[in-house]
């Protein structure tokens, strides 16, 4: 596996003037969860956190709560959130209380505004569709959250809505590890053939759904998972984020076209 630290420039590269289309009677196609590649959901993430520690907390009783990059950090390292809510100073039952109303709440559509286009998402979105890829977004929302967020952020003109795969919005979810394999399954019986398909993807589900799928899994940082956690499942590369992987396969197609930076 390929691993790019942080600040690596092992894989920055960048277009020369004009790119060449890929040929149409090739396809070259590139599926994106949502969540983590493209959108940054720390924000409405720490914003539940402290609306679901109001709903537990007793008069008078302190909490130490955590800072942002603390909590992000712990959700980035799967610290389970009744473990969230005991270092911040809950007691066992607040905290089984507290992860409960949390998963409850975190996707209800009053906080979903809280959610931001990861900088760079959008250029890295024009440059591989610009390129002539097919674009498939596959993510666990569901479709109304999904077409939130397309419409907030006007993306959805991206991803046509035969390569929006997502949930239904009455799917009871099994679990995203379970569930993700299942859209993919489904997009490669139904998208047409391509020459060759990468996933990117911020989590587990996302490479395990691309190795059940047996195509390449690039794993990025800019999401819900640190380098700890996704080097555990072995994706086939880790980069720091969308952009990155946009040009790690646009120059694995055509590198005479890309030029390194030094």
């Amino acid at each position: 596996m390929r691993d790019f630290g942080l600040n690596s420039s092992a894989v920055a590269t960048t277009l020369i003037a004009s790119l060449p289309v890929v040929s149409p009677n090739v396809m070259f196609r590139l599926i994106t969860d949502f969540d983590g590649p493209i959108a940054d959901v720390s924000v409405r993430y720490y914003t539940v956190y402290h609306r679901c520690l109001d709903q537990v907390v007793r008069p008078g009783q302190f909490l130490q709560r955590l800072s942002y990059d603390e909590f992000w950090a712990c959700k980035r390292a799967r610290v389970p959130e009744w473990q969230i809510g005991m270092k911040t100073g809950l007691d066992e039952p607040q905290a089984r209380a507290f992860a409960k109303m949390r998963g409850m709440t975190v996707h209800a559509q009053p906080f979903l505004h809280h959610d931001q286009t990861i900088p760079g998402a959008i250029e890295a979105l024009e440059r591989v569709r610009d390129a002539g890829f097919d674009l498939v977004v596959m993510t666990m929302r569901r479709t109304r959250e999904l077409n939130e967020a397309l419409d907030r952020c006007d993306l959805g003109h991206f991803f046509a809505a035969d390569r929006r795969y997502c949930l239904s919005n009455d799917h009871v979810k099994i679990g995203d590890t379970k569930d993700k394999p299942i859209l993919m399954q489904r997009a490669l019986q139904e998208l047409p053939p391509a020459e060759k398909t990468w996933m990117v993807g911020d989590t587990e589900a996302d490479i395990i759904a691309a190795q059940t799928g047996q195509i390449p899994s690039i794993g990025v940082l800019s999401g819900i998972r640190d380098r700890q956690q996704l080097q555990k499942y072995k994706p086939d590369l880790i980069l720091n984020n969308l952009s990155e992987a946009v040009d790690f396969v646009l120059e694995s197609v055509g590198c005479s076209q890309l030029r390194a930076v030094s």
